[in-house]
């Protein structure tokens, strides 16, 4: 048995509603819907939903802890939700708030207007630090990394935009002569 797939989910403080595939997880923070694989079964009971696979089959069982994984996902993004921080690393590189777009100034001719999806929020912390969250972990991270490949981190100095816990590994740069 997979060891995630196993595991029950909590679901306290959340409306889980199941239509075939289909599931639909609303709560404090937003609402999400996913349809999953027909293959896993996914039952509610009181609290607690399980996920079961019929065979172990290599297909079935790659997709009965994914399945899961999905689903502890939506439930803890529609409770807590979901944030990741990215900092802005370089002389005359700022990003400012603009409503809940972000105008970013990063060494480019013209600054760049990021609009974000309807379920992202954006918020220039600082004007070298951005923080983006929302309830769907999959979106976040995409606008985290959409933002990021406007000017990625280049490894000499260590200018443009990275994830705060990113850590740069840095080369040396060319030496003197013989």
């Amino acid at each position: 048995m997979s060891r995630v797939g196993k595991k029950p989910i909590n679901i306290k403080g959340v409306e889980l509603s199941q239509k075939g595939n289909s599931i639909k997880v609303k709560g404090k923070l937003g609402e999400l819907e996913k349809t999953f694989h027909s293959n896993i079964s996914i039952s509610i009971e009181g609290d607690e939903v399980l996920v079961t696979r019929p065979n172990d089959l290599r297909e079935n069982r790659a997709l009965h802890g994914l399945t899961r994984a999905l689903l502890s996902n939506m439930v803890d993004g529609v409770s807590e939700g979901f944030s990741k921080t990215l900092d802005i690393v370089g002389v005359g590189y700022k990003a400012e708030q603009k409503d809940n777009n972000i105008l970013l100034t990063i060494g480019y001719s013209h600054p760049i207007y990021f609009m974000p999806p309807n379920d992202i929020k954006l918020e220039a912390v600082t004007p070298t630090q951005i923080k983006i969250t929302g309830c769907d972990k999959e979106l976040v991270g995409q606008v985290a990394a959409k933002i990021r490949s406007f000017r990625k981190p280049e490894p000499y100095k260590g200018k443009g935009i990275k994830y705060s816990n990113e850590t740069i590994i840095r080369k040396a740069g060319k030496t003197a002569g013989k």
